[in-house]
């Protein structure tokens, strides 16, 4: 926490509002707009519920085909299979592990060429840094497909000057407790559509008509964030641009302390924006470093110091098992070498040299 979450929350008690509305909520939703440049912003129980209902407010249905990142994480994808449609997997680039312009380009045109257009395309933004939403777009536009980014780990991270996020649709932020600002945890939905936000509103409260009684004429969700949630989230906003410097500072350390090795490299960042850094992600070459990824998670496990693998690729995830995918080589190649250091913002020093000294260490 930043120190300033209390007071808010003290706040939220005196008005009396702790249910999911009140000026708690419309004050976290106010200022997250601002911070990232969309007109609208909804607040959520979570991140996947916002994509959940972006997708349903884009048609998404039985059907219908969505097509994802590869790299990611499974949430950003589920939402889509929950409402029907099959997700088709787009590979990363090399230059900002990010998903491929050119091969979503590729994909696109496969699809217009039997007649079936996906309903949407979800770029991610891996590990705080931002897709390259504007070749994104050029992809998708002549076809009229909309995007929806999935800015998840990416609150504070910036493309070309603009927020994360900005550029599609609609954009999908999370405050999972694992976030680099949290709330515990709960997620934002973004848009210039006011439309879409109005709608999504309604059905985020259960799809209750104006009515004096409960009336319904559409099936709806229980999605919408606390006021104790939105309190957290309003002083989290106050300490974000700290947290983001905070993070980028740990990524320099580890690149200190760790880039001279050989077979160690880093996340690249990509020219045309500015990374959260909201994880240190390294690769690990075995040949020349002398010990796999999983040897060194495993040493320094033995030291009780947490690391994780790359995300995945969802099409190597058996429930995916059979999905369509275009390229895949460098995902698979980014998390067989791929590891996730402790990139906690608590983190100092003394404790990025002991991390660093126990993975030089591990070398065969």
């Amino acid at each position: 926490m930043g120190g300033e979450e209390r007071r808010f929350i003290e706040e939220a008690f005196a008005t009396n509002y702790i249910a999911p509305l009140g000026p708690m909520v419309d004050a976290f939703e106010r200022e997250f707009a601002e911070r990232v440049g969309f007109r609208h912003t909804l607040a959520l129980s979570s991140g996947t519920a916002a994509m959940h209902l972006a997708l349903r407010e884009l048609g998404v249905g039985p059907g219908d085909e969505v097509l994802a990142s590869t790299l990611t994480f499974i949430a950003g994808v589920t939402p889509a299979v929950q409402l029907g449609a099959a997700p088709v997997f787009i590979d990363s680039d090399r230059a900002t592990w990010n998903m491929d312009p050119n091969l979503l380009a590729e994909e696109l045109a496969a699809c217009a060429k039997k007649g079936k257009l996906p309903k949407a395309v979800v770029p991610t933004d891996l590990y705080g840094q931002c897709a390259d939403v504007d070749r994104i777009r050029a992809a998708c536009d002549p076809h009229g497909v909309p995007v929806v980014v999935d800015s998840a780990e990416a609150v504070g991270a910036s493309y070309k000057g603009r927020h994360a996020g900005a550029g599609g649709r609609a954009a999908v932020y999370s405050f999972n407790g694992n976030k680099i600002i949290t709330t515990s945890g709960g997620g934002m939905l973004a848009s210039d559509d006011a439309k879409l936000i109005e709608h999504t509103r309604f059905l985020s409260t259960q799809a209750r008509d104006p009515a004096p009684h409960y009336e319904h004429s559409e099936i709806g969700y229980n999605y919408r964030m606390s006021s104790i949630v939105a309190a957290i989230g309003c002083g989290q906003l106050r300490v974000l641009d700290q947290r983001v410097e905070k993070r980028r500072w740990i990524f320099e350390q580890y690149v200190r302390l760790l880039g001279n090795l050989p077979g160690i490299e880093f996340m690249p960042e990509a020219a045309y924006g500015r990374s959260n850094r909201w994880l240190t992600v390294a690769l690990i070459t075995a040949e020349a470093f002398g010990a796999d990824p999983a040897a060194v998670r495993r040493a320094l496990e033995a030291e009780n110091i947490e690391t994780r693998p790359v995300w995945k690729p969802m099409h190597q995830q058996p429930v995916f098992r059979g999905c369509r995918l275009r390229g895949g080589a460098v995902a698979e190649d980014l998390f067989q070498r791929g590891l996730c250091l402790p990139s906690g913002t608590a983190l100092e020093q003394e404790d990025l040299e002991r991390i660093a000294g126990l993975i030089r260490k591990s070398r065969g």
